[in-house]
């Protein structure tokens, strides 16, 4: 039976055609964020985009304006309400262009982004300086960017340059072929850096296509949650996070994943098109499939290379986990590929790679509700007196929203179950950045058996809430009479406004697990 490419999840989904109201000034929202977001990129060094020495011939380039820090922190906020208030319009739009037509726009803004120098944060300078490090033959896990100040890449670090690395050593290793690239040039090293940001952001963009492609609904959709996300475009491809290569590596894992899947005997029967791929033609009872046992074993490395990256993203491995709980021998070669690739990563990058983790593991973000727990706790107990009870706190509020998401997923498919594991981290995690939350945009997207509107607006607000926390979320160059943005908005009004949507993520999970479970109840067969 051919399914309706009309109608996803028992909802209509957005038809071709002309734009309607609403709709058009949805996706009018979405486009003048991303052109905010570019247009702060082209004006050159201000508050929101840090110098890049080197020579100025070489990119990225810029106009070289260096516009007033109200007016480029002023445009950041507008391309975040643009965009947040924009892509949860165009989510739910009637009307809106094809999906191929948002892929390449979303693409071709990722390009064009690399050619601009990185916005929003200053991390960029640390990842060149850790690379930097790496190519020097120094450990960049037990020395610090401080401990050369003469050099010209590890001495261009504005923050954090008495800290190691926290990045993992797949990141690192990365960053030094950029730095070898670069060499001395700051302005090189950036640009290499941010060609293989927007390779990772592309790649991700063509996978997640290729995955819903056999669906109108859905393909727009993935679409909209990551390449033509303006959310998305400001933090990942112009803020050039390393988490760009993390969810890439683990969306690639999880195509590969359902490759297997597909090619698994019984899964998918002849002439049949497998999940976002070709036609699959059956295989014998009880054989993995034409290259099955492969793709597995490929989906395991991918996921070891993607927690190279940051370790937090190996929460992506408990959905492949979940779906081959009953298939013992199939799960031991995902889970032995992804251990290999992690001990041999990690391995390799010297007894220090750790040290940070560690260390950032204690800390507590600015604009988490856990912020407003350390005070509290500090003022009770004194400093230092709040790191093992918000420790343990936050790792029962991951477990207890991961069940309450867990509970309300339509579909428990490995990227629906990993979505809500993420998600539930996000919200529970004392320390989160905005940028932290592409993961769960990219989970979001391939979960297309499960769409949750509910769950994608609650990740969209706390992007966005999160994101006008941290304008802008570098020190250098704020104008002093803005400082209230971090004293009052980060450190106040954010706390709240995200401990508000957790306490409404439960709850609205709790009644969508208990409407499921009634709705199971009532459709079962009766004795």
């Amino acid at each position: 039976m051919t399914r309706d490419p009309a109608v996803v999840d028992g909802r209509r989904a957005p038809a071709r055609g002309a734009f309607r109201g609403l709709d058009a000034a949805a996706y009018a929202a979405v486009g003048l964020s991303a052109a905010l977001t570019v247009l702060i990129g082209l004006l050159g060094p201000s508050a929101m985009v840090p110098a890049l020495p080197g020579p100025a011939w070489q990119p990225p380039y810029s106009l070289g304006v260096r516009p007033d820090g109200h007016l480029v922190i002023a445009m950041a906020a507008a391309a975040i309400v643009l965009g947040g208030l924009g892509l949860a319009g165009a989510l739910r739009a009637r009307s809106g262009p094809a999906p191929r037509l948002l892929l390449v726009a979303g693409c071709a803004v990722a390009g064009l982004l690399a050619f601009l120098p990185p916005s929003g944060s200053a991390d960029h300078l640390n990842y060149a300086a850790y690379g930097r490090l790496a190519a020097l033959g120094l450990d960049p896990y037990a020395v610090t960017p401080a401990e050369l100040p003469a050099d010209p890449v590890t001495g261009a670090v504005e923050e954090w340059a008495g800290v190691t690395s926290v990045y993992g050593p797949v990141a690192t290793a990365v960053h030094a072929l950029a730095s070898l690239i670069g060499g001395d040039s700051v302005r090189l090293t950036v640009f290499a850096m941010a060609a293989f940001n927007a390779a990772a952001f592309i790649g991700t963009a063509l996978l997640l296509h290729r995955f819903t492609r056999a669906d109108a609904g859905l393909s727009r959709r993935a679409a909209l949650l990551w390449a033509a996300n303006p959310l998305m475009l400001y933090h990942l491809a112009a803020g050039m996070h390393v988490d760009t290569l993390a969810v890439a590596c683990m969306v690639a894992a999880l195509v590969a994943h359902a490759a297997g899947n597909a090619a698994r005997a019984g899964a998918v029967p002849a002439g049949v098109a497998g999940p976002g791929g070709p036609a699959v033609p059956a295989v014998p009872v009880g054989s993995d499939g034409p290259g099955g046992g492969w793709r597995r074993a490929g989906s395991g490395v991918l996921l070891g290379l993607g927690i190279g990256v940051k370790l937090n993203a190996g929460l992506v491995a408990l959905g492949p986990a979940w779906e081959l709980r009953r298939s013992p021998r199939r799960l031991a070669v995902v889970a032995g590929a992804a251990t290999a690739t992690v001990l041999l990563t990690y391995g390799l990058a010297g007894p220090h790679v750790l040290d940070q983790v560690g260390a950032a593991s204690k800390k507590v973000s600015l604009a988490t509700p856990w912020q407003l727990a350390k005070t509290g706790l500090q003022a009770a107990f004194g400093p230092g007196a709040y790191s093992s009870w918000i420790q343990l706190g936050s790792l029962l509020l991951l477990a207890c929203l991961a069940w309450l998401v867990l509970r309300a997923t339509p579909r428990a498919t490995a990227p629906a179950v990993s979505a809500a594991l993420v998600a539930a981290w996000l919200f529970a995690a004392p320390y989160a950045l905005p940028w932290y939350d592409g993961l769960a945009f990219a989970l979001l997207a391939m979960a297309a058996g499960a769409s949750w509107p509910a769950l994608e607006t609650f990740v969209l607000a706390r992007t966005a809430v999160l994101s006008l926390g941290y304008l802008p979320a570098r020190e250098a160059m704020r104008p002093a009479d803005l400082l209230w943005l971090k004293t009052l908005l980060r450190e106040r009004v954010v706390p709240w406004s995200l401990l508000a949507l957790t306490l409404a993520l439960a709850w609205w999970a709790a009644r969508a697990g208990a409407r499921a479970r009634r709705r199971s109840a009532s459709a079962a067969p009766r004795p």
